[in-house]
């Protein structure tokens, strides 16, 4: 379950840069709203991913209470969630 939570922590930075980076001034400065309609259900079933397997992991593995906020709290800023996908889910990370 640890490296599909890996794909979706990447996979939800991914989709937080598409939605701000590229489909929101699609949508503002171009107006083309259905870009960001669709990348935005992406993201949000993506967050709602990440955040139900960061605290089911968060039980299973018996993170500390740091790591485990610190997981989920990634999950609100942008290349956060790639952060802590190298440093607390990868396998060199430290136990």
């Amino acid at each position: 379950m640890l490296s599909f939570f890996r794909v979706i922590a990447i996979l939800e930075g991914i989709s937080y840069l598409a939605l701000f980076a590229i489909t929101m001034p699609l949508k503002y400065l171009a107006d083309l709203p259905m870009p960001n309609k669709y990348v935005g259900y992406a993201h949000g079933a993506l967050f709602i991913t990440y955040g139900i397997l960061a605290i089911v992991l968060w039980m299973e593995q018996k993170w500390s209470i740091k790591k485990g906020i610190i997981i989920l709290v990634a999950s609100l800023l942008p290349f956060a969630t790639f952060y802590v996908e190298k440093k607390y889910l990868s396998d060199t990370a430290v136990a």
